[in-house]
């Protein structure tokens, strides 16, 4: 923490313009050294114009703009200095070293956002989000980290953390100063109650987080069908490409064909399977083993049936193998009857709007919650899992009478939980885990 880093904040590929950020008590000091003008003297969010210098060689580098961001009011909480110049890789990589020979050392992945993090400018779950809202590739995934860089997921859980706290702060008093008149008189009949009506509020958090997860990460979807009723075509067709080989001979589809969607309400990753039937050719038969399979992981299954022929024992083994699923049952080729009961597509025609509105209509009250606080990753989401199952424990506990004294270990175990889900009690190893997923200049 006392050293000054260095690192390039922008891709590094050819582009307009590049950046190269400093953080650190040396930071205005090595850039000034560089910097055609003065920067121990610039105001603190201003921009500068002039030269990048290699002092060793007097010849300029780069013609290039120089922020400054003063301490405490930067990113990190340390003085801040990024340097903007022409985005080619070669003079890039050069005014990286030469920030890196006056003084400051290659930052780690991730450290500017440790930094920040260890700093308090940020907690661990908008560290969370930063991370999220660069690997978004949807609009909902942008929208939630937005909300957990503004600090949302703090926000839901601090007052089942305050309430955790009360209550074991009032049980602490009651054991050890039980002649203290101010103190509330806890008894398993009061403490009860709250511990349920706590129950019920982080069960509602973990409901929404379930609605988040989906938004965030989408559904994997899987196509199953006997051959030739159109999985092929229905993926090139979702897709809007031909992704998939179609022909009319059974059996052409013998590994997964994956694809990914993004509809109104929900992102789709797709996945195109080989035909369920029986087969003698082992190829074929590897392919139904990892339809299977895909089946067995999917969170969405789509049966395609042949709505030009009446269901067969195939066709009804499908029904049977992914009943009590989430499914939709779809009947393809209704371009070639007059009727269909049920939702009708024709895949080769492209006229899928029907599965569509289908699909968007299961996924819409998962949309609706986007813009409302939630957990946004599988770490704050296990650690409020363990925060409820400890509290449930107390909760049996107190129903059977134990004393208060012994309540308060699985209380005091939840209420760190809580607090491990924004960092205030994190481990080293912990934040080495989180923080090496990040790129050296963020």
């Amino acid at each position: 923490m006392k050293d000054t880093i260095a690192a390039i904040a922008t891709a590094l590929q050819e582009g307009a313009i590049s950046i190269v950020r400093l953080s650190g008590p040396e930071s205005l000091a090595i850039a000034d050294r560089l910097f055609s003008r003065d920067v121990l003297n610039q105001p603190s969010h201003t921009v500068a114009y002039g030269f990048i210098r290699d002092p060793l060689r007097e010849v300029v580098v780069d013609e290039v703009l120089v922020t400054v961001f003063r301490a405490p009011r930067s990113f990190t909480r340390e003085d801040v200095v990024e340097i903007s110049g022409h985005g080619g890789r070669m003079v890039t990589r050069k005014i990286l070293s030469l920030c890196l020979g006056e003084g400051a050392r290659l930052a780690q992945p991730g450290e500017f956002t440790r930094r920040a993090f260890l700093n308090g400018r940020i907690d661990l779950t908008q560290a969370e989000a930063i991370m999220d809202i660069i690997k978004a590739d949807c609009e909902p995934g942008v929208r939630m980290a937005i909300q957990g860089i503004r600090g949302s997921v703090r926000q839901l859980i601090e007052p089942l953390t305050e309430q955790l706290l009360q209550i074991i702060a009032n049980i602490e008093v009651n054991i050890d100063y039980p002649e203290y008149e101010d103190a509330q008189q806890l008894t398993w009949q009061t403490v009860l109650p709250q511990a349920r009506q706590w129950l019920v509020q982080i069960d509602q958090i973990l409901q929404r987080a379930e609605s988040g997860r989906v938004m965030k990460n989408g559904v994997k979807t899987v196509i199953l069908g006997k051959p030739n009723v159109g999985k092929s075509s229905l993926l090139n067709a979702l897709l809007e490409e031909e992704k998939a080989i179609v022909t009319e001979i059974e059996g052409t589809t013998r590994d997964l064909v994956e694809g990914e969607i993004h509809l109104d309400n929900v992102t789709l990753h797709l996945i195109d399977t080989a035909g369920i039937r029986k087969t003698e050719d082992r190829v074929e038969q590897i392919g139904i083993e990892r339809s299977m399979q895909a089946m067995e992981e999917a969170e969405l299954i789509l049966v395609v049936l042949d709505a030009s022929q009446p269901l067969d024992a195939q066709d009804e083994a499908l029904l049977t193998m992914t009943e009590g699923r989430q499914r939709i049952v779809l009947y393809n080729k209704k371009d070639q009857v007059d009727h269909v009961e049920g939702l009708a597509i024709s895949a080769r025609d492209k006229d899928i709007g029907a599965l569509i509105e289908e699909i968007n209509r299961r996924y819409e009250h998962h949309h609706a919650m986007l813009d409302q606080p939630t957990l946004a990753s599988e770490r704050q989401i296990a650690l409020a899992r363990q925060a409820r199952q400890h509290m449930a424990e107390a909760v049996a506990q107190l129903q059977a009478g134990a004393e208060l004294d012994l309540v308060t270990i699985d209380l005091q175990a939840a209420y760190t939980a809580l607090k491990d889900i924004v960092g205030e009690t994190s481990r080293e190893d912990l934040l080495d885990a989180l923080f090496s997923q990040f790129c050296l200049g963020k």
